[in-house]
């Protein structure tokens, strides 16, 4: 048997790392040896180091599964032998066997003095709660330190990307009224960004469409617009939204009591979204294609209620 100093370990000494993709075989001579140790051995000679073949890492292989067996069925007696440990066990089995070891003074400990910790146990003897509990929260403080700095770098490149999306769509706006393809590209970005934002609002239902206001004063709109801003309304529909919340402005089918009392079998058929903390719903066009004309107008309508939303 080889031993470290001289060259690459056996296949049984590699086996005992428990990682059979470790044991790699020579094509030729088919010597087998530890995959790190022969690694190193042939950066420095690219020969076999029993019968000096010449070799290198790229044609070492696996060993076939015949002797992968074999090994698994070697007994070998526990590496805890020193501290008292008597089992011989299968080699496949060692791994598992070791972690559960009652002699094995690495085996993670509970600690019982009252910090709970996983204390390895040959360390629980010099074990101080107070003192690593300490080290625990600096550690933790730490960690914590530069998640707020990580973060608050993201937050300035996130920034900064919005700063240039919105100098390019400025420059697009410019763009579409002499170019009639740059139109068209600029009114899909931003009904894009209204899809977006929609995504991101939670669903709302209405449980008293009676309560409806139809139409509210300038404090109350005054209110929702800035709701609306303060939860990223695309800017160029959030003044169209806030005129779409009066009746005057409402589609045929709602813009008076009377329509609105022959329409309303079908305001359940309504997607609606919930304006943040607010007795108010958002019924965006791209929610409710399937709404009849009479019942939907772009880019939608804003329903504030005076209550009656889940």
């Amino acid at each position: 048997m080889l031993w470290r100093a001289r060259g690459p370990r056996s296949v049984v000494a590699a086996y005992e790392d428990w990682q059979v993709s470790n044991v790699l075989q020579a094509p030729v001579c088919e010597h087998a040896f530890c995959r790190t140790c022969i690694n190193e051995w042939i950066n420095r000679q690219p020969t076999c180091p029993l019968d000096r073949t010449a070799i290198t890492s790229t044609q070492l292989r696996a060993v076939p599964r015949i002797l992968r067996n074999l090994l698994a069925r070697l007994s070998i007696k526990c590496d805890n032998i020193i501290y008292g440990c008597n089992h011989i066990v299968k080699l496949d089995g060692l791994a598992a066997h070791l972690e559960q070891c009652e002699y094995n003074p690495k085996r993670p400990m509970l600690c019982e003095q009252g910090c709970s910790l996983i204390i390895p146990k040959n360390e629980l003897k010099d074990h101080n709660c107070v003192r690593e509990l300490r080290n625990l929260i600096q550690s933790q403080q730490q960690k914590l330190t530069d998640m707020k700095r990580e973060l608050g770098e993201q937050q300035l490149q996130i920034n900064e990307h919005k700063r240039e999306i919105h100098l390019l769509k400025d420059f697009m706006r410019a763009l579409r009224v002499s170019n009639p393809a740059m139109r068209a590209i600029a009114d899909q970005m931003e009904r894009d960004d209204v899809v977006r934002w929609s995504a991101s609002l939670p669903r709302a239902r209405v449980t008293r469409w009676g309560g409806m206001i139809s139409t509210p004063d300038e404090l109350l709109q005054t209110m929702i617009k800035r709701t609306l801003s303060e939860y990223n309304c695309p800017p160029h529909v959030i003044d169209e939204l806030m005129e779409n919340c009066h009746e005057r402005k409402w589609p045929p089918g709602l813009n008076s009591l009377e329509t609105r009392q022959n329409s309303r079998r079908q305001y359940d058929n309504y997607v609606c979204k919930r304006v943040p903390g607010k007795q108010a719903v958002l019924v965006l066009h791209c929610d409710n294609m399937h709404m009849p004309e009479d019942m939907m107008v772009e880019p939608g309508l804003v329903m504030i209620f005076a209550h009656g939303i889940e």
